[in-house]
């Protein structure tokens, strides 16, 4: 069973930093790629970033580049989400993903609870 499992996420004044943790389980690591999405109060849910453990290729949503660095541990099967210079408009909860071979943010079709993320102007 895909088991994902983000770290709590908190509150921040606008222009400091957060790590958000993604612990997985019950699949192949290596094969997978993760993602992190986001969804802010009356949003529709959004990608973010996402990182592919076979290859390492990354990507990012044009809204974060610059500020937000995803990187894996393999050894520890857990994603990060470093987050800096963050801003009130990235208050959303932060959810994280799985996906196989994904070719876009719908192929991803495993999901953690989320965390609370709360930047404050």
């Amino acid at each position: 069973e895909v088991q994902l499992v983000e770290s709590r996420g908190g509150l921040v004044q606008a222009g400091g930093s957060l790590r958000l943790s993604c612990a997985a389980s019950g699949f192949t690591f290596d094969d997978y790629a993760i993602a992190w999405f986001r969804q802010a109060p009356g949003k529709e849910r959004e990608g973010v970033s996402c990182i592919s453990n076979s290859n390492g290729i990354t990507y990012y949503t044009d809204s974060v580049k610059g500020r937000f660095t995803i990187s894996s541990d393999k050894g520890k099967n857990t994603v990060y989400l470093q987050m800096n210079n963050l801003k009130p408009e990235d208050t959303a909860i932060y959810y994280c993903a799985a996906a196989r071979v994904p070719t876009g943010w719908s192929d991803f079709d495993s999901w953690g609870r989320g965390t609370q993320v709360t930047v404050s102007s």
